[in-house]
């Protein structure tokens, strides 16, 4: 400890400069004093003083002398201040101040907050909010250099004050003054204004509603508009839809644009609504628009009311009261239709494999140099089958290839469907690729496999709704997180479990095309919502790979699909192998001839990608051709006349050989364009001079 004037002061560590350090202690103190008591409480009513352009003069003036290290003044002391004016200690103890001590004249002056200094020498003595601290005594030190940055703190709150209430009065007025007629006078619309404020402060609105942003230098005011549609509005709308039914996208945009909060009942996803449907209106044609409980009509009286002008008019008529409990119902997230849930009347061969999976001795064999692991013989499923049913040999042996048929059980190698003997076999929830088959959930389905083509359809229905509600219009944007806590999507995943056991053999190529392409569509939203969107090389070949559906006993990746069934079992880019080798039972499935327009149909979750979307077996050529059109119209090819270069999308060049040589590809192209592109295109094919052929970069970033 060292001593100056009379007073201990911690020593000073070696090498620093006493006056500098000091100065900053001083500094430092002053300031902090001065926050404290504003985080107490103690600094009322703040008054900051803005000032750019202060005086030097005034901002320099110097501060009373009091000796650093003099003991502070007793109660009742008289405190001499440079204006000759005096005050003691009790008149500043009662104002709030325990006391003042200034530096020594010969040290820096301590810097005030910025912006709190007087703006003129003429100007009068306030008090700066600081619990009676005069604002002459904070001048502007002469030590601070005048290229440092400072934040003028009272321009600061002044201009987010003027915003904040200009942004209020503004909010207030877009309820209020609406209704207003031309000839009112000023001050009933200022009296209506603050009667409206203080409604507006003291209601909580539960509604949804409008978002506007408003963007203030520094500062980011998100403000919540109160629809004007939705006003006196307390009942509920709801109407009956289906799944890519355009009457239907119209009266879902049109309550969107308004601003409406409406309920959805899609009976495509909720089969059992349309005999609630058909109950209340006395058919099945959607949409079907209700009001409470009350229905209103369809498409076009919707579009009538609205012409009319008397759409506000009606809806707070018909919707001014709570929604009553004989309105239709709002769909409950994690309930299944009673028809789901109920099972038929259970299979012989499922009772079979129930009994089997409990008497079978499952264990791990040594077999061609391999450990086979989670097995059994033929002969040992045999035994229990002619001892659980006391039945003959031949017959045990025909219910072992039903269920080998019906993917209860497998070959380890694949080799045949069942024999007895020491073949080895397990069941499919024992296949070692089941970790990585995100439609199998701990157990396997052994409800009665559906036929494939009414499994597709269902699929296509509930993906086709998922993409109305969570995604763009031009669907090139997809909310995955809506879509992760939709009840579309939890049915979407309780459906998928069916195509364990499905057969895919038993459709028509049309239907197979169309099946997978869904297929594919559908397990990338899956992974995205699953395992995320793969950020690099390595993650990509993950992504494709390893995310994988059984579908009739085999594991399908989107890599197996796309390259494997629907490329007609060819390479994928920068690989050197098939995606199945001979022998395998999926080349069975694998279309006969590739298509080119699969390229425009499949969506991997890119923004360089097709936009997704569901395809029908029905319409499944001009759909694609339309898909087509709508990838070559949003930027998949340009043309540069003066340098004579076609730029062609990336996937053109990883899948040529699907396409043919590069002006080849260019003349296939031509039919898909519009007449301008195709015009120029035209133009440089027909020259016979030299055409550049030049591919897009790829973004590989999440179509979110």
């Amino acid at each position: 400890m060292g001593s100056l004037n009379g007073v201990e002061h911690p020593q000073l560590p070696a090498g620093a400069r006493p006056a500098d350090d000091q100065a900053k202690c001083l500094e430092v103190d002053s300031t902090q004093q001065t926050m404290a008591q504003m985080d107490r409480g103690e600094a009322e009513d703040f008054n900051f003083e803005n000032n750019p352009n202060g005086d030097e003069n005034k901002a320099n003036a110097a501060p009373p002398a009091v000796e650093v290290g003099k003991p502070f003044p007793k109660r009742g002391t008289v405190v001499e201040n440079p204006d000759d004016s005096t005050s003691t200690v009790d008149e500043q103890e009662q104002e709030g101040i325990d006391g003042v001590i200034t530096p020594h004249s010969h040290l820096p002056k301590p810097e005030p907050p910025p912006g709190l200094a007087p703006t003129s020498p003429d100007e009068p003595v306030k008090e700066n909010g600081f619990s009676g601290i005069r604002a002459d005594l904070l001048g502007r030190s002469k030590s601070l250099t005048e290229t440092f940055a400072t934040v003028d703190i009272g321009k600061f709150f002044k201009e987010r004050s003027n915003s904040l209430s200009a942004i209020a009065k503004r909010l207030s007025q877009i309820g209020d003054y609406k209704n207003e007629s031309d000839g009112e006078e000023g001050s009933e619309s200022e009296s209506s204004f603050k009667e409206e404020e203080k409604k507006r402060n003291e209601s909580n609105c539960d509604s949804v509603v409008d978002v506007s942003e408003y963007n203030i230098s520094g500062l980011r005011v998100v403000v919540r508009l109160k629809s004007g549609g939705e006003d006196g509005i307390k009942g509920r709308i709801s109407f009956f839809s289906r799944s890519n039914c355009r009457d239907c996208s119209a009266v879902r945009s049109f309550f969107k644009q308004r601003g409406l909060r409406f309920v959805e009942i899609n009976v495509d996803v909720y089969p059992q609504r349309e005999k609630e449907l058909i109950e209340r209106t006395g058919n099945s044609q959607v949409p079907k628009i209700f009001f409470n409980e009350k229905l209103f009509g369809g498409l076009v009286a919707l579009n009538s009311l609205r012409n009319s002008g008397e759409l506000e008019g009606k809806l707070k008529e018909m919707l001014g009261k709570p929604c009553p409990g004989d309105a239709p119902a709002t769909p409950v997230y994690g309930f299944d239709d009673p028809e789901e849930e109920e099972e038929a009347a259970e299979e012989e061969i499922v009772g079979m494999a129930r009994v089997l999976r409990q008497k079978l001795p499952i264990e791990d064999r040594l077999m061609r140099m391999k450990i086979v692991r989670n097995c059994f013989s033929g002969a040992q499923m045999v035994e229990v089958l002619i001892q659980h049913l006391d039945c003959g040999r031949k017959k045990a042996v025909e219910i072992g290839k039903q269920l080998a048929r019906k993917h209860f059980i497998h070959h380890v190698f694949g080799e045949n469907d069942f024999e007895d003997g020491n073949h080895l076999y397990r069941f499919l929830e024992h296949e070692p690729y089941i970790p990585r088959c995100y439609n199998f959930r701990g157990t396997t389905n052994d409800r009665s496999p559906k036929p494939a083509v009414v499994v597709g359809k269902k699929m296509y229905k509930i993906m086709s709704a998922i993409l109305e509600s969570y995604a763009s219009d031009d669907r090139s944007h997809v909310d995955y997180d809506g879509i992760s806590k939709s009840e579309e999507f939890r049915r979407y995943v309780n459906l998928v479990e069916d195509l364990q056991r499905v057969d895919p053999l038993g459709l028509s190529p049309d239907e197979k095309t169309a099946f997978f392409l869904n297929l594919y569509n559908a397990m990338v939203i899956h992974a995205v919502i699953r395992v995320g969107s793969p950020e690099g090389v390595t993650d990509r070949r993950s992504f494709y790979s390893d995310f994988q559906y059984i579908v009739g006993g085999s594991p399908y990746s989107l890599n197996a699909i796309k390259n494997g069934i629907l490329r007609s079992n060819r390479r994928s880019p920068y690989s050197l192998i098939k995606p199945f080798s001979s022998g395998d039972k999926r080349l069975e499935v694998a279309v006969d001839r590739v298509n080119p327009t699969i390229h425009f149909g499949l969506c991997n979750g890119t923004k360089s990608s097709p936009t997704v979307r569901f395809f029908t077996a029905q319409g499944l050529e001009a759909e694609l051709r339309s898909a087509a059109r709508e990838f070559f119209q949003r930027g998949g090819i340009e043309v540069d006349l003066e340098t004579r270069t076609v730029y062609l999308s990336r996937t053109m060049k990883w899948f040529g050989g699907d396409f043919g040589q590069e002006k080849e590809i260019v003349k296939w192209v031509m039919s898909y364009l519009e007449g301008s592109k195709a015009g120029l295109v035209t133009h440089l094919l027909s020259d016979g001079a030299a055409l550049h052929i030049v591919y897009q970069n790829y973004d590989w970033s999440l179509n979110s």
